[in-house]
């Protein structure tokens, strides 16, 4: 077990220390000034740039505000001309960089937190369940984090209060997947679609790999197939799965089991929805979207052929964002599946439905607008 962070500061004369909480990885700030309703959005915003964070002492809501007034700075700065990009993938990174940037300036504010997660600020909600839904029960130690965090778990603990509406479960009331934190929300339904659309190969066995929620496994359960192993190495999502399918009574005819990748045994059909960007994920929650090196989808189709039964099928559901961005090219994809020992026997595709893809505002737009989500049927290369 690894020593939690220690975030030291100097107040009225005396040296303080407590445990930094990050769920992004961030390490704790060096440099803390104390802050409170007294403190002016520019001077904020300067001393955020120069990588100073603000401890808040004041009214909760007016740290919140603060917050908003960070952001409004950042994206205005954000919306200065600047170098145009040479390519598209030059555009993605430009872009990943000012996203980074923009989170490191609003993560600035810093909130305290009791032992049992409570906040001793005026106007201060209890926040006590989301913190401990996201991090476990609180422990004997004060701690601090970063308000931007905070708010992100009551956001997670709405998502997973309410939960998200699948239509391919079924009729309401028991059609909805409740994500954790730190575990993708399935709002994106056009890689649900297809693998609710797609002709079963067989219905007697299914592995999902990298289940997360457990929603296609579920769809896979709801459509008839008589056993799932659905895998996944991140506890969250291992714990976010086997809630979801036991609130779903789904829970005897789907295996949930920690696995990198494969679990023991071969499959008639194997589906697996990797993440579709290479590029470094900056927090656990985006691992679902970001792959660095394809390493997922690489391992994927170089482990495909080795655990599909006789005459089995692989179902690999990818976005081609990735090839729009000149991040990785279909070749590649290609080759991969080639070494693999696999063939493609045919694909599935659907257009986007997401806001996004009709965002012109939005910096990747014109990959965004021309993306397609394909379900590639794959089998074992005769």
């Amino acid at each position: 077990m690894s020593t939690p962070a220690i975030l030291r500061w100097l107040e009225s004369g005396q040296e303080h220390a407590v445990r930094w909480r990050s769920e992004s990885g961030a390490t704790a700030p060096t440099r803390v000034q104390v802050a409170d309703d007294t403190t002016r959005a520019d001077a904020a915003y300067r001393l955020a740039c120069e990588g100073t964070a603000l401890l808040w002492r004041g009214d909760f809501n007016n740290a919140r505000q603060l917050v908003q007034a960070l952001a409004r700075r950042a994206d205005r700065r954000s919306r200065r001309p600047g170098r145009v990009p040479l390519s598209l993938a030059e555009a993605f990174h430009l872009h990943r960089q000012g996203q980074a940037q923009r989170s490191r300036v609003l993560a600035s504010v810093l909130i305290p937190l009791e032992a049992d997660y409570g906040i001793k600020l005026r106007r201060a909600p209890d926040l006590r369940l989301a913190c401990s839904e996201a991090w476990g029960p609180h422990g004997d130690e004060a701690s601090v984090a970063s308000l931007r965090e905070l708010l992100g778990l009551v956001g997670a603990h709405e998502w997973r209060r309410k939960g998200v509406e699948i239509p391919a479960l079924g009729p309401p009331p028991g059609n909805r997947i409740h994500p954790h934190y730190g575990v993708y929300s399935p709002v994106r339904g056009e890689y649900i679609y297809l693998v609710a659309q797609e002709p079963l190969p067989s219905r007697q066995l299914a592995f999902d790999i990298g289940t997360g929620t457990g929603v296609l496994a579920a769809v896979l359960a709801r459509r008839g197939m008589q056993r799932v192993v659905a895998t996944d190495q991140d506890p969250r999502a291992l714990a976010c799965a086997r809630d979801n399918l036991a609130q779903l009574d789904l829970a005897d005819r789907v295996e949930v089991v920690k696995a990198d990748l494969f679990p023991p045994g071969r499959a008639p059909l194997i589906v697996c929805n990797p993440p579709w960007v290479p590029a470094r994920a900056s927090s656990p929650v985006e691992r679902a979207i970001y792959d660095e090196g394809s390493a997922m989808l690489r391992g994927f189709l170089s482990g495909l052929a080795q655990h599909l039964a006789p005459g089995g099928r692989g179902w690999l559901i990818l976005s081609d964002l990735a090839e729009r961005l000149e991040l990785r090219t279909r070749d590649e994809l290609m080759q991969w599946i080639e070494a693999g020992g696999l063939a493609v026997l045919g694909r599935a595709d659907i257009r986007p439905r997401h806001p996004k893809a009709s965002d012109a505002q939005d910096p990747l737009h014109a990959a965004r607008a021309r993306e397609v989500t394909s379900l590639w049927r794959l089998g074992v290369r005769p």
